[in-house]
């Protein structure tokens, strides 16, 4: 299964990727690294959410996409 980057959305193993990975330190991710979908992304003074389409949420407090829809916690 490919991967992809959760910034630009370009596969992740092709490329140099570190200004995307330096660019996370600081930023929610912006695609799905599953699908390469663009996500719903909200970013609030405790953290931020994101939310794809096909994988569901995503959490600032969590490092990966659940199997299934949910709400994230932040």
């Amino acid at each position: 299964m490919e991967t992809y980057c959760d910034r630009c959305g370009g596969p992740a193993d092709r490329d140099d990727h570190a200004a995307c990975r330096a660019a996370r330190r600081m930023e929610p991710p912006r695609y799905c690294a599953r699908c390469r979908r663009r996500m719903i992304v909200q970013v609030t003074p405790l953290g931020w959410t994101a939310r794809c389409a096909e994988h569901g949420d995503l959490g600032s407090d969590a490092e990966t996409t659940p199997d299934t829809p949910g709400r994230a916690r932040t």
